[in-house]
Order: C-alpha cells, then sequence, then structure tokens
C-alpha cells in the first residue's frame, strides 16, 4: 500500500520517546488520513524517508531550483543552467551569482515541525533513516542521525582541481570574499559539495539497500520526477506514504500499493498524525 500525503511533530510517541497531544482532532478526511498513517507508522519497523523540496519550502527556504522557482519567475533563469556542470566550468560566476542569494536565505531559516517529527521518530529506533534530495541539512540540524545526501549539501566545499576541502563557515566566507572562491593551495576553483546536472548522485546503493529494506516508505515534499531518487518507492516491498503538494509522476510508483493520497501542508499533516500516535 502507499500512501500519499502533502505538507507535517514535536510530541510524537508516547512510552518510546514520543510525547502524545491529549485531545482528539477534528474528524475531517485529512484527520482519517492522518489516523491510517498513524497506525502504518505504529505497525512498521524500518520506515524510511524520502524528502524533497517541499519539506525545504515549508521551513521558509525559497524555491530556487524548481520549475516554478524563484529563479525562473523572478529572473527569467533556466535554473538547469545554473546548476550544470558544464556551465559551472565555463563560467562558475554565474552559479555563484545564484548561491549567495541560497546562502543568505539559508541563514535565515530552521527546521520545521516534520523535520523535528522524523528526527524523533528516528530515536525510537523506527525510522531506519532519511534519503533527501535537499542540500540545505535541515534534517541533520533537528537531531536526524542517519542521512543520505542524495544531491549533497552545501556543508562542505572543495578544490576542483587539488580536492582540498572546507567546512561550511570557511565557505560561505570564500563565496562572499570574491565573485569566484580559488584554492588557496593550487589556484583551482573551489566548488560546493552540490550535485550538479551531469554529476552522479551520491549514496545510491546505500539508499537503494535502505528503500529495499522498509516496510514503510515515506514521500514528504518529493513531486518524484527527478530520477534516481523517483525510483527508489518502487523499491520498497513495504507500504508507501508519499506526502506532496501538487502533481505527483505516479508512473513512479507500485500503483497497486498507493492507499492514501492527502496533497496539504506537510506540517499540518504530520502534526493530525502525532495526535493518532497516542
Amino acid at each position: 500500500m502507499i500512501i500519499f500525503l502533502s505538507h507535517g511533530c514535536d510530541n510524537l510517541y508516547d512510552t518510546k520517546g514520543l510525547v502524545c497531544m491529549e485531545g482528539n482532532p477534528p474528524m475531517d478526511a485529512s484527520v482519517t488520513k492522518a489516523e491510517k498513517c498513524a497506525r502504518l507508522i505504529k505497525e512498521s519497523q524500518r520506515i524510511v524517508l524520502l524528502s524533497g523540496a517541499g519539506m525545504s519550502t515549508s521551513a521558509g527556504l525559497p524555491d530556487f531550483r524548481g520549475p516554478d522557482g524563484i529563479y525562473r519567475r523572478e529572473m527569467g533563469v533556466d535554473p538547469e543552467s545554473i546548476f550544470d556542470i558544464d556551465w559551472f566550468i565555463r563560467d562558475p560566476s554565474f552559479f555563484y551569482g545564484f548561491h549567495r542569494d541560497f546562502l543568505r536565505s539559508l541563514e535565515k531559516i530552521e527546521p520545521t515541525f516534520s523535520h523535528n517529527f522524523f528526527a524523533k521518530l528516528e530515536e525510537t529506533g523506527k525510522l531506519s533513516g532519511v534519503i533527501t534530495q535537499n542540500i540545505d541539512a535541515l534534517h541533520q540540524r533537528a537531531g536526524s542521525k542517519r542521512v543520505l545526501e542524495i544531491h549533497g549539501s552545501v556543508w562542505e566545499s572543495a578544490c576542483m582541481s587539488c580536492g582540498k576541502t572546507w567546512d561550511y563557515e570557511k565557505s560561505v566566507s570564500m563565496a562572499f570574499s570574491s565573485n569566484v572562491p580559488r584554492c588557496d593551495s593550487c589556484g583551482g576553483v573551489v566548488k560546493p559539495d552540490v550535485v550538479f546536472f551531469g554529476e552522479m548522485v551520491k549514496f545510491l546503493e546505500e539508499s537503494r539497500e535502505m528503500a529495499r529494506n522498509s516496510d514503510l516508505f515515506i514521500v514528504a515534499g518529493s513531486s518524484l520526477v527527478v530520477t534516481p531518487a523517483a525510483l527508489l518507492p518502487s523499491l520498497s516491498g513495504g507500504k508507501i506514504v508519499v506526502v506532496n503538494r501538487g502533481n505527483i509522476e505516479e508512473r513512479n510508483l507500485p500503483g497497486a500499493r498507493v492507499e492514501i493520497f492527502a496533497d496539504e501542508d506537510i506540517d499540518t499533516f504530520f502534526r493530525s498524525v502525532e495526535r493518532w500516535l497516542c
């Protein structure tokens, strides 16, 4: 079975580290779905989360990279050009002009209710890990321990020539101190540890293995368009919950196992799920 959900917990569990919320939620359609999701969580022992851009935008991070993101909408720039590795090699200043906007936005946001929900779910031993398409490390900031960042992250950068690396603080300083950061050892171009179009994703085999071993696979904030991440839910032999507002690329899902679709705010949904976990 697969559950499609859309956008959501501080108080999550009862006897195993989750704190139940008092009172019953109103009986409407979304709560019915939340109740079913809570039941599936209770019945499962190897839950895996695949998170996409919807979880980041819920935290207040603008959609920079998506088809309706601010680069395309407000600046008329194709985001695939910004994150194209060949373009970066030709003119890294093009990327860095937009990357500085992303870094400024990143400094203003915090993990959401849903980030905290899944971090606490991991503490109980039910969540095996998180596979994320996001590069903002909000899962780690919420307390998640096992996070596979298949599109990389901005928390490290490296010289494309000699391989020297820098941590987040130094990487940010370098990004804002020059038009194109250069290696202080060899003069090579410095690139954030982000997967560009044309590069191999990271942790693919680990992600596939995690998916195969799951008995409940939750997708939150992903339209399941970008492969190979979009193909991961189909590897799970268990039930699937997809949380995403808007359209889903259904051909990447085993339709016979789809049980629920909830096209709503992620945090709102998982707050309701939390109540039913008591």
